[in-house]
């Protein structure tokens, strides 16, 4: 697969369709960042009027698991990826679109390629951070991800 956005958006709508249905969006990726949107709606909102704190997990795992995923592609390489602990943090409410970043490839290559090199399970903690439309940070999610090369 290529890992465009428009790509992306059709993996979550057949691999992951509670992300697709309740908005999670991928907006852009490079070799550096994912870029992943949701709207508050009214099918993501939790009971105080706010978006439900799963939603906006899942798009944070998607901006820390793309990356992950377009440099396992390129390194044509069949290497196991598991989230193994999760922390995240809430500072405001999450109303209107939250656009959650994940800048962090080049730790995801230094990662995968030691991983690739001693044949051992690696692990790599990634954030990424949700940003409201008015720039203000409204949560931030920390995945600690396991890469182990399968063995034929």
């Amino acid at each position: 697969m290529d890992f465009t956005p428009r790509k992306l958006n059709l993996f979550l709508l057949f691999k992951l369709p509670s992300a697709y249905l309740t908005g999670v969006r991928a907006k852009s990726i490079d070799a550096q960042k994912c870029v992943i949107v949701v709207k508050h709606r009214w099918i993501n909102q939790n009971p105080f009027k706010s978006m439900f704190w799963a939603v906006q997990g899942m798009a944070a795992e998607l901006a820390t698991g793309a990356l992950i995923m377009m440099k396992v592609q390129a390194a044509n390489k069949n290497v196991s990826m598991l989230v193994i602990k999760n922390n995240a943090r809430f500072t405001k409410k999450a109303k209107g679109v939250i656009t959650f970043t994940c800048d962090q490839g080049n730790l995801v290559d230094e990662t995968l390629q030691k991983a690739i090199e001693t044949g051992e399970g690696q692990t790599v903690v990634l954030t990424a951070n949700g940003i409201d439309l008015a720039g203000d940070e409204v949560a931030s999610f920390d995945f600690e991800w396991s890469l182990k090369l399968k063995q034929k």
